[in-house]
Order: C-alpha cells, then sequence, then structure tokens
C-alpha cells in the first residue's frame, strides 16, 4: 500500500510539472548586466508585409550591435499560431520578448503568462489590451490618422466624399489610425465607407474595386497601410479614375509609387528605426533601468513635392 501511495504522489508530481508554463530550469532567463549572456525573443505579425520585415531587421541589427542573441519566430497574421510561437520563446528561456501583435487582445494571455515568469515584455507597433507592458514602442498612430485626415481635406477641399481601407480587426493600429482618422474627417470630409482589407494588398486591391462600383463619384482614398493603398491605386487605374489615394507607413513599394505619380502621399513610419528602439528598450529594462511607458518614433508625410 506504501508503495501505491509513493507511486501516486510521484505521477501527480509529474502532471503538474508538466502541465506549468515554466520552462525548464536549463532555460530559465537570464537577467543582470551581461547582455551577451542574454537572448531576445521577438515575434512579428507577418514577414509578409515589407513594413515588419524592415522592423525585424531593425531589431537583429540593433540586437547584434549590443551582443544580444535574437530568436525571431514569425506569427503570418494568425493570432493561434503567435500565442504558440510566444509560448515556444518562453519554453526557450528568452530573457525579454518583443511582440508585434497579430491581434491586440489575444496576445494578452500570452503577455500574461511571460509577466508571471518574470520575462519584461516590449510590444512593438501594436499594444496589447492587456498584462504589463514594459514599454510600447510605435509611431502616434493617432496623430498619422489626423495627418492623412487633414492632408486630404487641404487636397480635396471640405466635405469631400472618401473612402477608408481599414487594417486588421482588433490590432491596435486599426483601432488608433481610424480614430486620428475620423476625429478630422467627421468633421472636414465625407466619409461614405469604411472598409477592412487586412492590411493586405490584394485584399486592398478587390475592397477597392468593390467600392468603386458602390461609390463611383467617390474623390478620395485613405488606406491605413501602404499594402493596401498600392492595391486600391491598382484598382482605381483598371477603373481609368484619377483619384488621390493616401498610405500609411513609408514602404519602399510607397515611395517608389509616389515618386512615379502613382500614389499621392503616404505617413510615413521608420520601421528599422523602431525595432532599434524597441531593442534599447528591453536592454534598458533587462539592466534594471527605468523606461517610458509609451516610447513614440517619428512620423512624416511624404509626397511627391
Amino acid at each position: 500500500m506504501k508503495k501505491l501511495t509513493l507511486l501516486i504522489a510521484a505521477l501527480l508530481l509529474v502532471l503538474t510539472t508538466g502541465c506549468s508554463m515554466q520552462p525548464p530550469s536549463w532555460a530559465k532567463p537570464k537577467t543582470g548586466g551581461d547582455l551577451t549572456q542574454m537572448k531576445i525573443g521577438l515575434s512579428i505579425s507577418t514577414q509578409d508585409n515589407p513594413f515588419f520585415v524592415s522592423l525585424k531587421d531593425g531589431v537583429v541589427a540593433e540586437a547584434k550591435k549590443q551582443g544580444i542573441e535574437t530568436i525571431v519566430v514569425d506569427a503570418q497574421n494568425d493570432s493561434a499560431k503567435q500565442t504558440n510561437d510566444v509560448e515556444d520563446l518562453i519554453q526557450k528561456g528568452v530573457s525579454a520578448l518583443l511582440i508585434n501583435p497579430t491581434d491586440s487582445a489575444a496576445i494578452s494571455t500570452e503577455v500574461e503568462n511571460a509577466n508571471n515568469l518574470g520575462i519584461p515584455v516590449i510590444t512593438i507597433d501594436r499594444s496589447a489590451d492587456k498584462g504589463d507592458v514594459k514599454a510600447f514602442v510605435a509611431s502616434d498612430n493617432v496623430k498619422g490618422g489626423k495627418m492623412a485626415a487633414e492632408y486630404l481635406a487641404q487636397l480635396v477641399g471640405k466635405g469631400a466624399k472618401v473612402v477608408e481601407l481599414q487594417g486588421v480587426a482588433g490590432a491596435s493600429a486599426t483601432r488608433e489610425r481610424g480614430q486620428g482618422f475620423h476625429e478630422v474627417a467627421d468633421t472636414e470630409l465625407n466619409v461614405v465607407a469604411s472598409q477592412a482589407a487586412d492590411f493586405d494588398r490584394t485584399k486592398g486591391l478587390n475592397v477597392m474595386e468593390n467600392l468603386l462600383q458602390a461609390h463611383p463619384d467617390v474623390q478620395a482614398v485613405f488606406a491605413q497601410n501602404d499594402e493596401m493603398a498600392l492595391g486600391a491605386i491598382e484598382a482605381i487605374r483598371s477603373s481609368g479614375k484619377d483619384i488621390p489615394v493616401i498610405g500609411f507607413d513609408g514602404s519602399d513599394d510607397a515611395l517608389k509609387a509616389i515618386k512615379d505619380g502613382k500614389l499621392t502621399a503616404t505617413v510615413a513610419q521608420q520601421p528599422e528605426l523602431i525595432g532599434q528602439m524597441a531593442v534599447q528598450a528591453a536592454r534598458d529594462v533587462l539592466q534594471g533601468k527605468t523606461v517610458e511607458k509609451s516610447i513614440p518614433a517619428p512620423l512624416k508625410l511624404v509626397t511627391k513635392e
């Protein structure tokens, strides 16, 4: 009977340990002053978008400069995959997590798991709805949305009919860019339609084709990122119309399209700089320094002129 009791106790111990989110002892996060002994886990929402490729490059380059190892995972715009990716990074014993959320609500559970394990979290470009985030590094998306609306109002005039292509539902960037845009556009412009195209070029093209059929008299377009804007200008060109389009990000493709006279303007971010700033924030946190909760990266409006 005594042997049976010991066996049951051992099984319970194994089951309890197996269900824990704790990483194995060899993979416990390292903290302290020696950065060369630390590693950062970077979870990117997608590598199909040039903006996030540049952001990742900024993180990797700055981490290398600081002597910090980086592990990069691509969520492929799938919030469930991102959850699994972050769990894997935790199990690998990362010292800090840099997360570019696919969905700001869905990622919150993993932020809280990291909090419970003492792993600092820095969010990049998009925030998390819950959990303790040491720093949020991003452009001021609300300000950028306002910049876009103000420029369109100057370009096409007060009360002009415009459509808005929205990003991924649930992403903080979608909410914030839309918020800033509507703070100005709802009084200065006539927003006849707002429709999601998920930050995707092909979807931007398809959605714009449908919007042109529903609103043939539209006078301007605001797309919440450059990929959707580039899709929209293809749809507009195919229709034979000449409608100004403003994007958001400042990607290489968008800047070239502006130079070629195809895209009207973009609210340009600096993704590599954002990545660099995120690593610098993680470094400071790991060294016990205080960092600002919100770290803004500068924006600029880019036009052909």
